[in-house]
């Protein structure tokens, strides 16, 4: 191969690869972000609502997409974001709490409260001793919450039923399917119902109502923690709730003034070295898309934003915000400029690069076609001179194969790139010339040994 086109393929080689690495860069910035969910408890209101979120990204082609794991339990998924097995994780901060989580947004937030029929006597949490306590069989993480506002007031869970009488300073905790709550108010196999929930929740006002019932005349005592700073300084992961007056009806108002309670929530939760952005983005996309899934999962109507009063509270809180949906909530996510910007930098290196590289690869390959038709061109000229002299027949024929060569030579470099004017006008020029030169050249040639016979003076011997 000769040298130029050795170059040439050196050239190409190069481009090549800038254009790769172009459009790997490329590829990079625009590929959807997947990151894994650990959701829990699994069948649970939660790891729908965060399916219905994964099928609308999706559905909308945005730049984020989620992957759902399910897990049995909130402790479960907590420790699978802790472990780095996943990037966000539904976290209630009251049962299991990551060292490396930070709120994205708040799913739901839960209310501990109890409610008893106006009959049993009971106000608050000191008249629960030596009583049964109703809670629904399901929810197994609730019990330590109650368990804890129990020993708050001095008095132990007992999480299985005591033969004969239960003991003054103790509660029996009595675990209960939905459907047996109203039979065992009529029975008296309980005293009172604690829920841990969200209070307007279909299964709030259903169990309220069921005690409204079993009360007769529809009063019932609803109470929670009044003194829910104390707790709080005790058990930080925990919440300050109010229930609002008549939340749960209106004639008779239940309950009849806010009551001052305690609760817990059910956290989107992120990893704390997740970029700023994909946790803007994420919640985001989670707030804009509330009210379509809403419309297959009721719940989303109740995610909300966790409270905080200034930047410097939410990311010092005991349960402390993302800094990425701070930027969200605070309307100061980063630009697409300020996201990107180095890729953005390197792909204008890249690209000015690319550019500098095809403008001198044309250029050279110009040249390399110019050098080649010049060549070409010289040498027919070389040819033109030789044939005025040259008499030996086989020598002209010779040069006459080589003028055909050098013309389809320049005819190929013409077709298969652009050729300037002037050398392609020179080429063709030379081409004719040195034709007309070596056909007159044979043809004095021919008229030579023409006129001079065979056997006549000066004629050539015969063989």
């Amino acid at each position: 191969m000769s040298l130029p086109g050795r170059r040439q393929d050196w050239l190409l080689l190069g481009l090549a690869l800038v254009l790769v690495s172009a459009a790997l860069a490329t590829y990079h910035l625009t590929r959807p972000t997947t990151l894994t969910v650990a959701a829990g408890p699994n069948g649970g209101t939660e790891p729908a609502l965060l399916r219905a979120y994964a099928d609308e990204l999706a559905r909308r082609r945005l730049g984020i997409r989620l992957k759902v794991v399910s897990y049995d339990g909130v402790r479960e998924s907590a420790e699978a974001l802790k472990a780095g097995k996943a990037d966000l994780a539904v976290v209630r901060p009251d049962v299991a709490m990551p060292g490396n989580a930070l709120t994205l947004a708040v799913l739901r937030d839960l209310s501990a409260f109890v409610a008893a029929p106006s009959s049993a006597g009971i106000k608050g949490f000191p008249d629960l001793a030596g009583k049964r306590l109703g809670m629904l069989a399901s929810r197994t993480a609730d019990r330590a919450l109650v368990g804890t506002l129990l020993a708050h007031h001095d008095l132990e869970l007992m999480t299985e039923m005591p033969v004969g009488t239960v003991p003054p300073k103790a509660v029996a905790l009595v675990a209960l399917e939905e459907t047996e709550v109203a039979d065992a108010l009529r029975d008296h196999r309980i005293d009172a119902l604690a829920l841990v929930t969200t209070p307007t929740s279909p299964v709030a006002m259903r169990m309220v109502s069921l005690v409204k019932e079993d009360g007769g005349d529809e009063e019932v005592a609803l109470f929670g923690v009044p003194d829910s700073a104390a707790v709080l300084a005790r058990w930080p992961r925990l919440q300050s709730v109010t229930l609002p007056a008549a939340l749960f009806g209106g004639n008779p108002r239940v309950p009849a003034e806010d009551v001052a309670t305690v609760g817990s929530s059910y956290r989107l939760m992120a990893r704390a070295d997740l970029s700023r952005s994909l946790a803007a983005e994420v919640t985001q996309h989670l707030f804009e898309m509330r009210t379509a899934l809403a419309d297959t999962v009721p719940a989303a109507d109740a995610v909300t934003f966790p409270a905080y009063e200034h930047t410097a509270g939410a990311t010092s809180a005991r349960l402390p915000i993302h800094p990425g949906a701070i930027d969200y909530y605070e309307r100061e996510q980063e630009t697409f400029i300020e996201r990107y910007e180095s890729w953005i930098y390197l792909i204008a290196i890249l690209a000015g690069g690319v550019g500098s590289t095809v403008a001198w690869l044309r250029q050279r390959l110009g040249r390399i076609r110019r050098e080649r038709i010049e060549v070409a061109t010289g040498r027919l000229l070389e040819l033109r001179s030789e044939a005025r002299r040259e008499t030996d027949p086989g020598r002209l024929e010779a040069m006459a194969a080589e003028v055909d060569d050098l013309a389809a030579t320049v005819a190929r470099q013409a077709l298969n790139r652009p050729t300037e004017l002037r050398i392609l006008g020179a080429a063709n020029v030379a081409i004719d010339a040195t034709r007309s030169t070596v056909r007159r050249a044979s043809m004095r040639r021919s008229e030579s040994a023409a006129s001079v016979g065979p056997g006549l003076p000066g004629a050539p011997p015969a063989n």
